[in-house]
């Protein structure tokens, strides 16, 4: 049971954001939107408010926004068809960008919760090369050889690389008229414990939500690539389809993180959001990416290719893209389940 409310919820919030960008860009730009769904299946509530009629529906597996002349021709001039290439665009990508955002939120909560290394130095250790080169507790770290530092690790990678030649770290220290900048020069040993080059500083813990944001972009960055950079090799046979999970895995893997606690779910639905904001713009018909692909063919071909036509290219594009759901279905099952 516990299980199946975790499962529920990560989907509908990941599916609420990216639909909700999309929802709210449209309005944004002008666009009449008709439906609002979240949820598939028949409707189990619905409220019409201007000229939107937002619903709920019985199963939590996707949603949709539903804009005039999204894959039909309409004489509306505020249809989707009838708008300006860049603000038909910006709708487009709005709900991969809105998942991508998501999950740098999600990111920077746990890291408020959790707690994480901040550059105010808590401590400096007798005899270190920090304490020799006079540098004190309270202090924070601004830049190491000239570089500046955006978190903790940044200090600890430059260290590192340096080889254990003396390093120039340059200082913010709080005084009574302001803040200073000095900067110190200190050879780095190396730590009996760790066997990494340090100069003897312990950084605080922080639960500061605003200083948690930048490490937050960092990391879902370096985690975009990472997916950027698997998916090429999908393409061009280095990777492997026995890497994907479809609807079954995802539920199985929210089982095992929920039994380690939330903050491990929370954790999944951050790179469930930036899967969901990568895949969505490959460009394929029906994903976003295939939508903007097939806008931008249009800006050099005209009214060659029709409204209507795009909407069956989409809807070849939908069939195709659950014949694979299908078939990660049949995968997942043999692998997490009949196993």
């Amino acid at each position: 049971m516990l299980t199946a409310i975790y499962a529920i919820i990560v989907f509908c919030v990941l599916i609420l954001a990216h639909e909700f960008g999309h929802f709210i860009t449209a309005k944004a730009v002008g666009i009449r939107v008709n439906e609002f769904s979240l949820g598939m299946g028949p409707r189990i509530f619905h409220k019409k408010k201007g000229d939107t009629e937002y619903s709920l529906r019985c199963l939590p597996i996707g949603g949709f926004v539903r804009m005039e002349g999204e894959d039909e021709d309409s004489p509306d001039p505020r249809a989707f068809n009838n708008k300006k290439f860049p603000a038909k665009a910006l709708v487009v990508v709005a709900g991969s960008l809105m998942n991508v955002v998501l999950a740098i939120l999600i990111v920077a909560i746990m890291l408020t919760a959790v707690g994480f290394y901040a550059n105010d130095l808590s401590e400096v250790r007798d005899g270190s090369p920090a304490y020799e080169a006079g540098i004190l507790p309270g202090d924070k770290i601004k830049e190491v050889n000239g570089e500046k530092i955006r978190s903790w690790e940044d200090v600890k990678e430059i260290i590192n690389q340096n080889g254990g030649s003396p390093v120039t770290v340059t200082i913010l220290r709080a005084g009574d008229g302001g803040r200073e900048t000095l900067t110190f020069t200190c050879t780095p040993v190396t730590d009996e414990v760790q066997g990494d080059l340090v100069i003897g500083v312990i950084p605080t813990v922080s639960h500061n939500f605003f200083l948690s944001l930048p490490l937050a972009v960092d990391s879902c960055g370096e985690i975009l690539s990472d997916m950027a950079t698997y998916l090429k090799q999908l393409f061009t046979g280095r990777g492997s389809m026995t890497d994907l999970v479809g609807p079954v895995g995802i539920v199985t893997i929210i089982n095992q993180q929920a039994k380690l606690g939330f903050i491990y779910v929370a954790n999944l639905m951050a790179l469930i959001s930036l899967n969901l904001a990568i895949i969505n713009m490959i460009p394929f018909p029906s994903l976003d990416g295939g939508r903007l692909l097939l806008m931008i063919i249009r800006l050099f071909t005209g009214k060659k290719l029709t409204d209507d036509m795009e909407g069956k290219i989409h809807f070849i594009g939908f069939v195709l893209i659950m014949a694979l759901a299908g078939y990660l279905v049949f995968q997942d099952v043999g692998r997490f389940i009949l196993n």
